[in-house]
């Protein structure tokens, strides 16, 4: 549970309110989890509190994954208000002031959403601090976190002279996923896995994210950022941060964050030569796209930890629009044994390393792979494997979706999940050689893995994805 809280939801009326965070409030207080709530919208759309209500009635019928009950939408209606941002600071203040009246305690958190574009969030702080909101207070932000060194350091300096670092909450969507959340379960809780994470026995690890989606829309966006610095410094080195940190001295936020700090100051600056930058055909023909742009919509790159768990061990990291297929997942590579007892022909070694992966999508699973001996005489080896889906468990039902799970640990003050500001520095550092010198963009179809220099990047290993085989469905 949490303090009574009141959410200011910048960029009310935005697609990702209507398809993430209205919903996700709701449920998060049908679950009780946030029954102490009211929600104060404000955006550039002019509207009424009876117009800011259907809009959100709409977009919990169209997005919302769980049934909606008459008397749930009653009660959660009517904790919802809306000032437009033209009526001033003045006018957001009142109406935050009228939610905290009707909160019991005199202990209320105002908890800031910055569902907007990465420009505006500045000035948003700026309302904030006008409307003199900050104290009691924290701040959820969107990435990017800055586009590069200089500016994470100038956008950190100006959040600071208004919230400390402990009200800052930089939120990953993708660590709010179970999948995510249980590699430090898988790691640390089991005897059979924690001695062996380790470079004598890991030979390399992928973590592979690639989109079937396009721009929709978002290419005035997307041509000031690209692929690396929207997916990769704010979601993808997080997640490698997860797999590669060192235990914890505690399960607790602080502990947790030291930890992950310490694997990006031991990553190796990210050479141009370990990097392919890719551009679907048809980019340059998206709204808002330059028509020589050289924006990548693919990244793929291979990097090191230089620490004595990961020294050597190659990390590779790949996300791109408009791919051939949607996922997500983290692969752990085995080491295959020294010397083979196996007789040609066997099978050993036909299928690659045992692998480990973790799947992150919206129902994740988990599959350990290994070879075994096929039924019969003689010695013919295939490979077999061992799969774990949440939703063939009794706590398939308990999950809670990415966005829904941040925005509850932020209302707890929990910031194991999001990013820091000397961390998302660290990063900027670290890719500095990378944007100042970019390899060319090569161009990929649509509907493909990239472009053909992602094989002699991975070589000699091979790309996991696409899987030759897909999961196994429970009978």
């Amino acid at each position: 549970m949490s303090a009574p809280v009141t959410v200011i939801l910048f960029g009310a009326t935005g697609d990702l309110a209507k398809r993430k965070l209205i919903p996700g409030l709701l449920h998060l207080f049908q679950s009780r989890l946030l029954d102490d709530l009211r929600v104060v919208g404000t955006s550039l759309d002019e509207m009424s509190v009876d117009d800011f209500r259907d809009l959100a009635l709409t977009a919990i019928r169209e997005h919302s994954t769980r049934t909606l009950k008459d008397e749930d939408w009653n009660a959660f209606s009517q904790r919802l208000d809306y000032v437009p941002l033209s009526a001033g600071p003045d006018q957001l203040k009142a109406a935050v002031l009228r939610a905290e009246e009707e909160l019991p305690g005199d202990n209320e958190l105002r908890l800031h959403y910055l569902s907007v574009p990465p420009k505006a969030a500045l000035a948003a702080v700026s309302t904030i601090a006008a409307a003199g909101l900050a104290d009691r207070s924290r701040i959820i932000m969107e990435k990017p976190f800055g586009t590069d060194f200089a500016s994470a350091v100038k956008l950190n300096r100006q959040l600071h002279e208004v919230f400390d670092e402990s009200q800052i909450f930089r939120i990953d969507h993708f660590l709010g996923k179970e999948a995510a959340q249980n590699i430090l379960a898988f790691r640390f809780a089991n005897g059979l896995f924690e001695p062996i994470w380790h470079r004598n026995n890991i030979d390399h690890i992928q973590i592979d994210v690639p989109e079937t989606l396009g721009l929709t829309q978002r290419g005035d966006f997307y041509e000031a950022t690209g692929a690396y610095r929207d997916m990769v410094v704010t979601h993808l080195f997080q997640v490698l941060a997860f797999t590669a940190m060192e235990p914890p001295s505690a399960l607790e936020p602080a502990a947790i964050n030291r930890e992950k700090t310490k694997v990006f100051r031991s990553m190796s600056p990210i050479e141009p030569t370990n990097v392919v930058r890719g551009q679907y055909v048809g980019y340059r023909q998206e709204p808002g796209v330059a028509p020589d742009s050289e924006t990548e919509t693919f990244v793929a790159l291979k990097c090191y930890i230089d620490n004595w768990r990961w020294a050597g061990v190659p990390f590779f990291l790949r996300t791109g629009k408009r791919m051939g297929e949607g996922a997500r997942i983290i692969s752990i590579a085995f080491k295959e044994p020294p010397r083979s007892m196996f007789p040609p022909g066997s099978g050993v070694g036909d299928h690659g390393p045992d692998h480990l992966t973790f799947d992150l999508s919206d129902q994740p699973r988990m599959s350990l792979s290994f070879y075994g001996k096929r039924p019969g005489p003689g010695y013919r080896l295939d490979k077999l494997s061992m799969q774990f889906a949440m939703k063939d468990t009794t706590w398939a039902g308990s999950v809670l979706e990415a966005y829904e799970r941040l925005i509850y640990d932020a209302a707890r003050g929990d910031s194991t999940l999001f990013a820091s500001a000397n961390g998302i520095e660290r990063l900027w550092e670290i890719s500095q050689p990378l944007l100042d010198n970019p390899p060319i963009v090569r161009p990929y179809d649509q509907g493909s893995w990239g472009p053909n220099q992602i094989h002699q990047l991975v070589s000699p290993f091979g790309w996991r994805l696409p899987f030759e085989r897909k999961w196994r469905e429970p009978s």
